[in-house]
């Protein structure tokens, strides 16, 4: 008891450090809780939309999970025990989804039987069929549009039955006509009657697997319990199937729910399998595909989070040693004198170590619920420090988060110990020694542990970038090389390896500073030249921990701007305009012909003459800026001398208007875009081609190029120029085409023809091209359909590259990048400036006496300031600008690595590092304002400083 008070006076007594302490912990374990969060919410969102998507394209409820059971021989007994075991099965198995159940559905059929219509004779002659059918719950969801509901017992004999308008019309009867139902197998004599014509109450109901009813023109519905009693115990008619349909709303469903979807649904599907000996069986489960590529995304979606926040959480490792550190060496005089006196090592650390592991208690507890909130935020981020409205995510406490926060708190308790440990080994003559000698090396200087860092760094990095050039040359996936996740702590230690030895190189600049001007420094530069030169270990862990945060801030805005923008070109790039449409061209193909009867189709001619539409209506659309002709072949031939020949795409274009149209980024080419086209447009007869073309022939310029296709005649053309891209051209070869054991992956490579559109129309042939618009940056999409429409254009086909921009923005890996690393620079910034400002305000706490003595000897407080401000320069101010530097330089290594969450060979045009202005304004305003309050804080407590106390302090 007697050592719990004293640990608790000892927190009062260091209230300010031990709060810090605790915000670094609290803020470690809301950040890795976030994780499991924010990974759970936003694929829980993604999968819902794309279950919407699902559902508006296929035009099928993608909740639902149907499975039905056939019988073949059984006896009636055993149909009607499987059916009420099932039945119960079904039951237990609703509830075991993980999202709410809209509807279980039983669904009972007959075998197939000969309909009798009334006044028939010779029954052999009807040719008709049908099967009786019941469905639970069936009245809730059907309005009457003809007749009565049928009765739930026989009237005179006679099953009253619901048809659709389509029955009648098959049977070519109405309502009230008694039909006798004939079968060998049949109980006696079945007759049934057609009383009420139905049709669904809601339009859209997902009560009805087939929306458009077509399964039930062909069938008569009967009330449930009825065809029970009648049909399954009385066996009136052989029951040949049973089915269960679960209507679940998959708006509810979560990450967290897709395992529970996927071993419920194998649970049915093996229990109802199990009764296959004589039996049949059948399932449908619409959404399961696409719920099971979501266990994928998520494994890659944690391993980006990860690999994105390693930098982050380093950088708290390091915050919570410095601030433990401090509340050591504040202590240290305290710890040598209880180790002197008789104190264990062991009682010191425990009692250092049951203050920890009462903060990191707390920190736990509370950390995942500021995890959520966090996480809110993260749904917010639309990039980089940028925030928009969105619908809210999902997003709830999981048992993960817990778990990932405990694990984070015992790493803090660990790194709140070693500087105690350390300190523990010092006795009272050890720790005087040390306070006598201030200026000796630190450890990681003697140790060379900057060198380390960036030599393990580096050749991290070249090893990666080997990989993902094996990657994209083999054309194969992410994860057919196994990558090293360790691979994402690179950033981190080069960081910190350039840090520590830009720091190494420091003193030698305060030295050349203070040797080039020591005639003509003022005393407060000369005195803050000698305080900072001569206490410049004191800094060492203040500069590394602000380098550690600039760098990691400028590398984290460095990454969402390259990942952002690098997505967004790939999209433009692959389409090649705003929009790409298909027109409508007339041609003597003969029509298609249906199935069922009719006249043989025509032979399609080798063939098709072409009628091109009209061009001038693109150009006149009120919001098109440029339009261009953009002819592709995809299987052109070509030859060429010495009986070389192969296949690639033809794309034909008019190079000024293509100029114009199309999307093509800067510095791709060994010249200008422009000027390729340029070549075109000088001579028709001139081709561009790929460079993988060049290098499989052995092409060069000049050379004579045959091109056609299948049934055209190839026409000569000459090799103006040679280019590595092209718009919408990937000259990667196509995932999964080469094996890695492949070592010449070149000859599989995509090969490109571009010509001019008027030669290959004229010598070729005229076949239908694509157009190209470009949008003025400011008209609207949906104006532009309106537009479209009015001007009676007929397409068969539109690519809307602003629609794909939207849904990549809202893809899952995006949206976790920009809020991550949003959060990731929040967390940076807050916690240096916390460091920052607790750094100087105990500095200035201890040199109160040095700064009376100042003021004492004449010095003006404003001229106290200036000293102030000047040390910040030399010292905050010289580790910002390292860190500027360092995350510069550590952007443009390693944020190509990031390229590895997607897939490689896809990344057309390269991944390139790119940055923009407004990034570093946000950046260099946030830590501008950091220092600035740092400053005015620090320059109200020298205000504070009253002389006679300060020098009071000296004397006592």
């Amino acid at each position: 008891m007697a050592l719990f008070v004293m640990i608790i006076r000892k927190m009062v007594q260091n209230k300010w450090l031990v709060s810090s302490m605790f915000f670094g912990i609290l803020i470690t374990v809301a950040l890795v809780g976030t994780m499991p969060i924010y990974s759970e919410a936003i694929l829980s969102r993604m999968l819902v939309k794309d279950l919407e998507v699902f559902q508006n394209e296929k035009g099928v409820y993608p909740g639902t999970h149907w499975s039905m059971l056939g019988f073949y021989r059984e006896s009636n007994e055993k149909r009607a025990k499987v059916i009420s075991e099932m039945d119960k099965f079904m039951e237990v198995k609703a509830g075991e989804f993980g999202i709410p159940i809209k509807e279980l559905v039983h669904e009972r059929r007959t075998q197939s039987v000969l309909l009798i219509p009334p006044g028939s004779i010779d029954d052999k002659k009807s040719k008709q069929t049908a099967t009786l059918r019941s469905y639970s719950d069936f009245e809730d969801h059907i309005k009457l549009e003809d007749g009565r509901m049928p009765a739930n017992k026989p009237v005179d004999g006679v099953y009253e039955v619901l048809v659709t308008a389509q029955t009648l019309s098959n049977f070519n009867t109405v309502l009230d006509t008694v039909f006798e139902l004939k079968d060998d197998k049949l109980l006696g004599t079945v007759k049934i009657k057609p009383v009420g014509v139905f049709n669904k109450k809601v339009y859209n109901d997902p009560y009805f697997r087939n929306a458009s009813l077509s399964d039930l023109n062909s069938v008569f519905i009967i009330n449930e319990e009825l065809f029970a009693q009648e049909f399954i115990r009385g066996n009136k008619a052989q029951v040949m199937s049973v089915g269960w349909f679960f209507v679940l709303d998959y708006s509810k469903m979560g990450l967290g729910q897709v395992d529970q979807f996927i071993e419920t649904d194998k649970s049915i599907k093996e229990k109802v399998q199990s009764k296959v000996v004589s039996f049949q069986t059948e399932f449908s489960v619409p959404a399961l595909n696409t719920i099971t590529k979501y266990l994928e995304r998520s494994k890659q979606l944690n391993k980006l989070m990860w690999s994105l926040n390693v930098p982050v959480l380093i950088m708290l490792g390091f915050y919570m040693f410095m601030v433990s550190n401090l509340i050591v060496d504040r202590q240290k005089n305290e710890i040598a004198i209880l180790r002197s006196r008789g104190a264990a090592r062991w009682q010191v650390v425990l009692s250092f170590a049951i203050e920890g592991a009462f903060l990191c208690a707390i920190a736990w507890i509370t950390g995942p619920f500021i995890g959520m909130g966090l996480t809110k935020l993260l749904g917010a981020s639309n990039g980089f420090l940028e925030f928009v409205q969105r619908s809210r995510m999902p997003v709830h406490i999981n048992d993960q988060a817990f778990l990932y926060g405990g694990a984070a708190a015992i790493v803090s308790f660990i790194m709140m110990l070693i500087p105690v440990i350390i300190a523990t080994r010092v006795s009272i003559v050890g720790h005087k020694q040390q306070l006598a000698r201030m200026n000796r090396k630190p450890f990681w200087h003697k140790a060379f542990l900057d060198i380390a860092a960036l030599a393990v760094s580096i050749y991290g990095l070249y090893t990666f970038r080997n990989r993902l050039k094996d990657l994209k040359s083999l054309g194969l996936n992410m994860d057919d090389l196994k990558i090293d996740p360790l691979q994402f702590v690179m950033p981190a230690l080069f960081v910190l390896g350039a840090g520590l030895l830009l720091l190494r190189l420091y003193p030698y600049v305060l030295k050349l500073i203070y040797w080039v001007g020591r005639k003509w420094w003022p005393p407060s530069l000369y005195a803050t030249l000698i305080q900072v030169g001569r206490s410049n270990s004191q800094y060492q862990f203040l500069m590394v921990f602000l380098i550690m945060t600039i760098a990691i801030g400028v590398f984290s805005a460095g990454a969402a701007r390259t990942l952002n923008n690098n997505t967004e070109d790939r999209i433009r790039y692959g389409n090649g305009a705003d929009f790409v449409t298909t027109g409508q061209w007339q041609n003597d193909a003969p029509p298609a012909v249906s199935f069922g009867g009719g006249p043989a189709p025509a032979p399609v001619p080798k063939v098709i003459h072409y009628l091109e539409p009209s061009f001038e209506p693109y150009k006149k659309l009120p919001g098109v800026e440029s339009a261009a002709k953009v002819f592709v072949k995809d299987k052109a031939t070509f030859s060429l001398e010495g009986n070389k020949n192969g296949v690639a795409q033809l794309i034909g274009i008019d190079s000024d208007d293509f100029g114009m149209t199309s999307w093509f980024p800067n510095n791709l080419l060994d010249y200008e875009f422009y000027d390729y086209l340029n070549l075109l447009a000088a001579d028709s007869r001139g081709v561009l081609i790929s460079r993988t073309l060049a290098e499989q022939k052995g092409v060069k310029k000049g050379d004579t190029i045959n091109v056609g296709w299948e049934n055209v005649d190839s026409q000569s053309f000459v090799v103006f120029g040679i280019i590595e891209y092209f718009p919408t051209f990937n000259p990667n070869p196509p995932v999964g085409s080469i094996n890695a054991a492949e070592t010449d992956a070149k000859s599989n490579a995509p090969m490109l023809i571009v010509g001019s559109l008027s030669r290959i129309q004229f010598h070729l042939a005229l076949e239908p091209y694509k157009v190209w618009l470009k949008l003025k940056p400011d008209y609207p999409t949906s104006q532009f359909y309106d537009d479209i429409k009015q001007a009676k254009i007929a397409l068969t086909s539109i690519v809307n590259t602003r629609e794909a921009l939207t849904k990549a923005k809202n893809d899952p890996f995006l949206l976790a990048l920009n809020g991550i690393l949003t959060l990731g620079f929040i967390i940076s910034i807050l916690i240096s400036f916390v460091g920052f400002l607790l750094y100087w305000i105990l500095s200035l706490k201890g040199r109160t006496l040095q700064n009376g003595i100042m003021r004492a000897i004449g010095l003006s407080l404003r001229q106290l300031i200036g000293m102030l401000a000047l040390e910040q320069l030399l010292t905050s101010g010289v580790a910002i600008l390292i860190g500027v530097i360092v995350g510069n330089v550590a952007s443009r290594l390693f944020v190509p690595n990031f390229q590895i969450a997607f897939n490689p060979s896809s990344l057309v045009p390269p991944f390139k590092v790119m940055f923009e202005a407004i990034d570093f304004i946000r950046l260099y305003s946030i830590v501008g304002f950091m220092l600035l309050l740092g400053l005015g804080i620090l320059s109200y407590m020298l205000s504070r400083i009253r002389i006679h106390q300060a020098l009071k302090l000296g004397e006592d």
